[in-house]
């Protein structure tokens, strides 16, 4: 690990936190698949937090190289130091948003810390997230920033916010608590930084069709309830060739050539995406569902029109973009004007 990464671990000097009562009780969640390059570093950093958790639970999904056995190795090292370890092995690969959602439902704590296999985590996560929660009893998401970080922990001198393009007033509006109206536009939140109350499954699962775990835990916490960032850097998030996701900054070359691709696919998946959150809303609190029903049919609209635009040539769809545009919701659901020329100048 290089020198500036490893100064990033230092606590920052005069940080306080409110005055607590009880603290919740936490686990870690683990998924892992293949994971053996990495893994130990990983679980290294879990036994190495300030405030240890009370629960770890790991689910492997049918990996074939000797990440079961680490895993095994690990429940027994952290049943020494006094933490409860359910470690599990599915007999057959279910893919990683299906393990996620298999692996959270066996933790049975106050609170849920999502875990990849590849990071390191800062010694004082838990300690910081956990503290959060206890101070802010509505709080029902938390996620932090993280540094990027290449296969050997080396800083790519970015963080996960600025890859994300997660500016002051995104940022403000998450703090004020209009979560929802921000990932409704774009997903912000990383499974690898984010810990929930655990009473957030109840809504959530099972997950919907077509959003990656993370995606979806948030906006169902951000429509009943509130999240929150903390804006400190809580992980070194390993960007490396084998990443089921990753995130890289956004340099203007790689925008441009983004605006001249087919978005048709991505304007497809959202719309799968929004039907099953709106089915989702169907079943939740009435006062949930008016609230949050028309923003979600908004946006599906939305993302309908702009699926079919293209179907008509270019001058012909001057008028939908146009009526789009006057709408707003380009802007707040889009990314703006880049958007907008997108849907005039993509070929299908």
């Amino acid at each position: 690990m290089n020198r500036r990464a490893s100064e990033n671990c230092i606590p920052a000097e005069g940080t306080q936190t409110a005055p607590m009562t009880k603290q919740p009780t936490s686990a870690v969640v683990l998924c892992t698949y293949n994971g053996e390059r990495y893994l130990r570093q990983q679980l290294e950093s879990l036994l190495a937090q300030s405030r240890l958790p009370e629960q770890i639970v790991a689910r492997d999904d049918a990996s074939t190289d000797r990440t079961w056995e680490i895993l095994q190795a690990f429940g027994e090292q952290a049943r020494r130091l006094g933490i409860r370890s359910d470690i599990r092995r599915n007999p057959e690969n279910l893919g990683y948003v299906r393990n996620f959602e298999t692996a959270l439902q066996l933790a049975d704590t106050d609170l849920i810390f999502v875990c990849d296999q590849d990071d390191v985590w800062y010694g004082e996560k838990l300690a910081v997230l956990t503290e959060r929660f206890a101070a802010d009893p509505g709080l029902l998401l938390l996620h932090s920033d993280a540094v990027l970080v290449d296969s050997d922990l080396n800083d790519l001198y970015c963080s996960l916010f600025e890859a994300l393009e997660l500016g002051p007033g995104e940022l403000k509006r998450i703090h004020d608590g209009e979560g929802f109206a921000v990932l409704l536009r774009r997903s912000i939140v990383t499974g690898a930084t984010a810990a929930f109350r655990r009473e957030l499954l109840a809504a959530a699962v099972p997950f919907g069709e077509g959003w990656i775990h993370d995606e979806w835990l948030a906006i169902i916490a951000a429509g009943v309830g509130r999240i929150d960032a903390v804006e400190r850097r809580l992980i070194f998030y390993r960007q490396h060739s084998a990443n089921q996701l990753g995130m890289r900054r956004r340099t203007l070359d790689v925008k441009v050539r983004q605006m001249a691709l087919s978005r048709a696919q991505l304007l497809r998946n959202d719309a799968v995406r929004m039907g099953s959150l709106l089915e989702r809303l169907r079943r939740l609190p009435a006062a949930v569902e008016r609230r949050l029903l028309p923003r979600v049919q908004d946006k599906l609209d939305h993302t309908l029109i702009r699926l079919h635009v293209t179907d008509v040539p270019r001058i012909r769809r001057i008028p939908a973009i146009l009526g789009e545009t006057v709408s707003g919701r380009y802007r707040r659901y889009g990314a703006g004007y880049r958007s907008i020329l997108r849907d005039l100048l993509r070929k299908g």
